[in-house]
Parts: structure tokens; C-alpha cells; sequence
């Protein structure tokens, strides 16, 4: 009889724990991140309240992204959508409209200032667009964080206690990685401190840590150089003496390759740029994607 109750007892507290668990997982607030850098920054402030699913998936190009109807079906269950802004997901409106999204859009750049950039159309018009890359400058990855916090407090106050410390954590991360890239960058001398990426992504970069970036392509990887942006290029690279030349790991090396062979200028390796890389890579988080790019720079330029 006391075998038996023991027993019984035992089952109703697995079936009260399975519960439990099952409760625990159906109350997580469901988020959808536009990307993958932006996704990482919401599974590091959500912590375990928040299930977030990423749209475009780890090395994939945001720029060329378009959405399925499977994604459309995940937007449409998810109470919140982070989104870079500054223009950078220039499907987002078609995929809110087709998915039917009743929650809130979170714009993880508000407050940022952004770099303005000038872009030749066809005919040589010239049109003015935001830089959308601002996470490339760790002082915006702080706003991107203040602002997902606030999201997520905003949508579910009863977790405020525990977005407020992971963002407090997080924040405190990235003024530290900041000081680091800041001191390793700080010792390049003036004369190797131009490098050639494959498209404007480093802009906000180059601004916050004394780099001059140059690239053949546009703020989007769906513009393409044409021959003579990429003569002009070349006739830099031999004059100004650019060290190094570096790939980025959502776009096409063979352009790059091709101005490395003309000149000489050393492959400095790859860069992580819109997209971080996949959890066995060098560059899984926003902060390990510092890590690596800062690395390659110092590695190539120092040499």
C-alpha cells in the first residue's frame, strides 16, 4: 500500500512538472528577427522568456532575401518582429501585408544617426540613401540592444527584471569588445589603414575605428560594379599602395579575386559583414563576428 502511494505520488508530480515545462515553453513571448545578427542580439536580451526565429538564416544575404510562405506563416503566430530599418530589409513590408502580422514591429536602429550615401542610378542620377549597416559600429550595437530591451519589456512587463539585467550584461560585453577593437585597430600605422571590401558594409565601421573602406559595389549586394568603378579601383589600389583586399561571407570573391590578381593587393581573408556565420564557425554571435573581423585586420594589415 505505501509502495503504491509513493508511486502515485511520484506520477502526479511528472504529470504537475510536464505542465509546468509545457506551460512555461507555450508562455515564452514568440519573436521573429529579420536576421542573423539581429537575431543573436534578441536570444542574448530575451534569454529564456523569449522563443525568436530567424528569417534569414546564418552566411545568407539579406539584401536578395525573399520570403516563402513558410515564413509568412512563422511571422504571422509571432507577437513581435525585430528589424534592422534604415531601408535594409527591402521585403519587410510585403512580408508583414501577405502574413497578416498583428503584433509590433520593433526597429532595433531607431536612434541611430545614420551615414548618408550616395548611389548612381542607371542614366548617372545620383540618389541619396541611409547606410543601413549600423550594427558595424558597436556604439549603434548598444542602441540595438536599449531598444530590443524596451521591446520586449513593452510586450511582456512581467519580465522586465530579467530583459533590464541581461541587457545590462550584454551592454557591458560590448563596451568591452569596443575598448578591445579600439586598442587592437589604434595600433595599425596611418599608412595600412585603407583596405577593398566587396560592398559598402563597413562604412559605420571605418568611421568608428579610423579605416577607409573601399568597395566596388553599393550599401546593397544587389547593385553591380560596373568596369569602370572597378578600373578606377585598380588604378587606386597601385597608386595609394592598399594593402589588402578582403571577402565578405554573403557575397560573390570572384570580383575581388580578379582586382587582387591586377594588383598584387594581399587576400586578407573573409569578412562577416550582414550575416553571422554558423554555430561552427568563426563568427556564431555579434560579438565573436568582431572578434573575427578585427583579427583578419590586424593579421593582413600589420603584416
Amino acid at each position: 500500500m505505501k509502495h503504491r502511494l509513493v508511486t502515485s505520488i511520484g506520477l502526479a508530480l511528472l504529470v504537475l512538472l510536464g505542465i509546468s515545462s509545457f506551460a512555461q515553453a507555450d508562455d515564452k513571448v514568440k519573436a521573429v528577427a529579420s536576421f542573423s545578427i539581429l537575431g543573436d542580439m534578441v536570444r542574448r536580451v530575451g534569454g529564456d522568456r523569449v522563443e525568436v526565429v530567424t528569417l534569414v538564416e546564418p552566411d545568407s544575404d539579406a539584401h536578395v532575401f525573399s520570403p516563402t510562405p513558410a515564413d509568412a506563416k512563422t511571422l504571422a503566430s509571432a507577437q513581435l518582429f525585430f528589424v534592422n530599418g534604415l531601408g535594409f530589409e527591402g521585403w519587410m513590408a510585403r512580408l508583414e501585408k501577405s502574413s497578416g502580422f498583428k503584433g509590433e514591429t520593433i526597429v532595433a536602429s531607431h536612434g541611430v544617426k545614420p551615414h548618408i550615401m550616395v548611389e548612381e542610378e542607371e542614366g548617372g542620377e545620383a540618389e541619396t540613401i541611409a547606410d543601413p549597416h549600423a550594427w558595424q559600429d558597436l556604439a549603434n550595437g548598444k542602441l540595438y540592444v536599449a531598444n530590443i530591451r524596451d521591446g520586449l519589456i513593452a510586450a511582456d512587463p512581467a519580465g522586465k527584471a530579467t530583459y533590464e539585467a541581461n541587457a545590462a550584461q550584454y551592454l557591458d560585453a560590448i563596451a568591452k569588445e569596443e575598448a578591445a577593437v579600439k586598442q587592437a585597430l589604434g595600433k595599425l600605422p596611418p599608412a595600412r589603414r585603407k583596405i577593398i571590401t566587396s560592398h559598402d558594409a563597413f562604412v559605420y565601421f571605418g568611421a568608428a575605428y579610423g579605416l577607409e573602406i573601399i568597395a566596388p559595389e553599393g550599401v546593397s549586394t544587389e547593385s553591380e560594379a560596373s568596369a569602370q568603378d572597378v578600373a578606377k579601383i585598380i588604378r587606386q589600389i597601385k597608386e595609394e599602395h592598399i594593402p589588402a583586399v578582403f571577402l565578405e561571407n554573403v557575397t560573390d570573391h570572384r570580383l575581388l579575386d580578379q582586382i587582387a590578381r591586377e594588383t598584387g593587393a594581399k587576400i586578407g581573408g573573409t569578412l562577416y559583414s550582414d550575416a553571422l556565420s554558423g554555430p561552427d564557425g568563426p563568427a556564431p554571435s555579434y560579438l565573436d563576428m568582431f572578434r573575427h573581423n578585427v583579427g583578419a585586420l590586424t593579421a593582413a594589415l600589420s603584416s
